[in-house]
């Protein structure tokens, strides 16, 4: 018996992490369960609701005060005001700031508590029982005393939950006698933690709970389902969800309890990767810090040469410029050569005179010379030993930890791309120590929860496809080179967004409207040309007052009657103009038997050029929508409502254009599908089946995306 009651403590105490509160880090108290299925202090969510109240009452003095009064300030409301707003609920009109948002501590995402506030919430009474145990568990030889005893009091043997009260054995007999109703009630063993046996809801307070909410996660009343928040919503009952969940939280138990043996090898093993990863750690230090003590000796030694250079051309220079000034010195009166020279002078004997004179006038005469053209012994400037240090400085400003000989590679964002699946391409820029096996990468970015883990795919070329990606999504990729065991470090992170629908394939109808005098279709039924230009060169010298030239109609083969779907093709640069969209089938019908009909697309507003006329006649859903690209340009339709031009309506011609089409919302957008821009969007009629209509004028192409197949692109290459 005593075994156990050792036992049940450690497990107890092993559990303390899981009974502190993430705002206060304490033991609960009174804990509350968050809508993000966190549970936090009562006090606590106080205190953060006050804090948020704060921000929001400080916001509205700052933008109700005025120049003549800036110190104006609202005070911070008491406990009380937010016990009373949280009973009475928010007005909507209030001119009090509606403030029952905070970042929860365990997640740290953004909970809104509704018009209820705290009121809204439910007790977590199993959490809170637990952490109850365990404070009996902590305190040990703290014993609960009979609420009941006559003075002094007896321990407590059982507590009541009906009475939420704590008795001793003669007490308890006393006030539940056998054959009354109190004899019925509900007893544990000694407890301070009084809980209410049946769940009220916090919306309808005079409501059981009975039923399970499984799209909030949350037990609910019957109010609630028939015409509360939770109307709409799939609901279970309390019971079958009770089951499930015991059900689920068993087989998790178990099978943890079934990995322990498992649990405590891979623990053992981690313990011995941190004693590894700490000595390695250790030598890793050493070995940096040899390396820079290494550079410093290099420094150093080449320091002291420098500087015994510079002192020894120093030294050098001084002793010229000493001997100069010592010989200049000589010219001065009562001094040297001058005085020896006036000595001379009094010479009466002319042969001796001659005799001293004449080496002595030389000497004066090349004095005076140096007089006339001064030029210092020695120069003052050390120009010749300033160190270039700017290229050791760069060396050293790149100075990294080494890749253990496999070059970091780097992923090619030019020949990498996302179409219907996603192509990477990556490449050593050096091309040397070439890895044999990548590792590729890559994760969905996303705002609402950043996946902090990346899928891996091992690749033994320099390109992979990827197919299990959502459309209209972020992904990031990056990669690492492996040469047997060594790995090198991951390329940068480059980001492609995926298209916003699911691709839609299709191919050029040579049948529908297809003028083959015009219109070049090549086999594969994916590229189309205009060969208008040529004819009309050739037609050239009978024309004497002018020529007519129309569109030339190209469709899809597949038409689309629901859903989203997105497609891309390329205009080839030399395009006169081209038009690019949607078309309904009715209306394709019409421009095939009428084509002068000047509802066709080739007399249509949105044709790109300003002739002041487009606007009349626009109706904002025509069962058609066709863009004009040409010249190098993408030019963007006037606004079928608003008199009010777009800032710029002639874009650069994408390399890539994508058209993208909500069939059920009646919606069609153009995009630069490189770099999934949109472009232009607009409402279209979706009457019928909309099939993919292009129209050509003049010299031009039309190059429809292919789609990306991992049969011919996963391949062996050197990039």
């Amino acid at each position: 018996m005593e075994g156990d009651c050792a036992e049940s403590l450690v497990t107890i105490k092993n559990i303390e992490r899981e009974l502190i509160c993430p705002a206060c880090k304490e033991l609960f108290t009174h804990p509350l369960i968050l809508p993000c299925q966190h549970s936090i202090c009562h006090k606590c969510v106080k205190e953060l609701l006050l804090l948020t109240l704060d921000d929001s009452f400080n916001d509205v003095a700052s933008e109700s005060s005025c120049q003549s009064s800036p110190r104006l300030r609202v005070q911070s409301p008491s406990m009380d005001k937010i016990d009373r707003i949280n009973r009475a609920g928010w007005k909507r009109n209030s001119l009090t700031p509606r403030t029952t948002t905070f970042p929860c501590p365990g997640c740290e995402h953004d909970i809104d508590l509704g018009e209820r506030g705290i009121n809204g919430l439910f007790r977590n009474f199993t959490l809170e029982t637990i952490v109850e145990r365990y404070r009996q568990a902590a305190r040990a030889a703290t014993a609960i005393m009979c609420d009941l005893c006559k003075p002094p009091p007896q321990e407590s043997t059982k507590s009541c939950m009906d009475c939420s009260a704590s008795y001793c054995n003669e007490c308890f007999k006393i006030y539940h006698p056998w054959g009354t109703v109190k004899a019925q009630h509900e007893y544990v063993g000694p407890t301070t933690n009084f809980r209410p046996k049946i769940l009220m809801c916090p919306e309808h307070e005079m409501e059981r709970v009975n039923m399970y909410c499984e799209l909030c996660r949350r037990p609910v009343c019957h109010l609630c389902k028939l015409g509360g928040n939770h109307s709409n919503h799939r609901v279970t009952t309390i019971s079958s969800a009770y089951k499930t969940l015991k059900e689920k939280l068993s087989k998790d138990i178990d099978y943890l309890i079934g990995k322990e043996s498992q649990v405590k090898s891979q623990i053992s093993e981690l313990n011995l990767l941190m004693k590894e990863t700490e000595c390695n750690g250790e030598r890793a230090k050493e070995e940096a810090t040899s390396h820079f003590d290494k550079l410093f000796e290099v420094l150093e030694e080449k320091k002291s040469s420098i500087i015994k250079a510079i002192d020894v051309s120093k030294k050098l220079r001084l002793d010229k410029l000493q001997t100069q000034m010592e010989e200049y010195q000589g010219l001065l009166e009562n001094n040297g050569l001058v005085g020896y020279a006036q000595e001379v002078l009094k010479e009466t004997d002319q042969s001796c005179f001659v005799q001293t004179a004449k080496q002595l006038h030389l000497r004066i005469q090349k004095a005076t010379e140096s007089l006339k053209t001064f030029r210092p012994a020695a120069q003052t400037s050390f120009e010749d030993y300033v160190v270039d240090a700017s290229k050791q400085e760069e060396l050293l400003g790149e100075l990294a930890f080494f890749s253990n000989g496999v070059d970091i590679p780097e992923i090619n964002e030019e020949q990498s791309k996302i179409y219907n699946k996603a192509l990477i391409c990556w490449h050593h820029p050096e091309k040397k120590n070439k890895a044999d096996s990548y590792i590729l990468e890559y994760r969905k970015i996303s705002r609402e929860e950043e996946m902090l883990t990346w899928n891996e795919i091992e690749v033994h070329s320099t390109n992979k496809v990827i197919s299990d990606l959502e459309s209209n999504s972020s992904y990031a990729f990056r990669v690492r080179g492996y040469k047997g065991s060594v790995c090198s470090p991951c390329s940068r992170e480059v980001t492609f967004h995926t298209p916003p629908a699911p691709v839609f394939s299709f191919l050029f109808d040579e049948k529908c409207g297809y003028n083959n005098e015009h219109l070049l279709l090549n086999l594969k039924r994916d590229r189309v040309d205009s060969r208008a230009g040529f004819s009309l060169l050739l037609a050239a010298e009978r024309i004497q007052v002018g020529c007519y030239t129309s569109l030339d109609y190209i469709f899809g083969d597949t038409g689309i009657t629901k859903g989203k779907h997105f497609w891309a093709l390329r205009v080839e640069p030399y395009s006169y103009m081209v038009k690019v969209g949607v078309a309904s089938n009715d209306k394709l019908q019409e421009w095939l038997h009428n084509p002068r009909d000047i509802s066709s697309p080739r007399y249509e507003q949105d044709s790109g050029h300003d002739s002041g006329s487009e606007d009349t006649c626009f109706d904002s859903a025509q069962p058609f929508t066709l863009v004009t690209v040409g010249m190098k340009k993408f030019f963007v339709p006037k606004s079928p409502t608003s008199s009010s031009e777009p800032e710029n309506r002639v874009l650069p011609m994408p390399t890539c254009i994508g058209i993208f089409l909500d069939y059920d919302k009646g919606k069609v957008g153009f995009y630069d599908a490189d770099h999934m821009k949109c472009l232009y969007e607009r409402q279209v009629d979706c009457s019928g089946a909309m099939y993919p209509a292009f129209a050509l004028m003049g010299s031009g192409g039309i190059q429809l995306e292919e789609p990306i197949a991992a049969k011919y692109l996963e391949y062996q290459n050197d990039m």
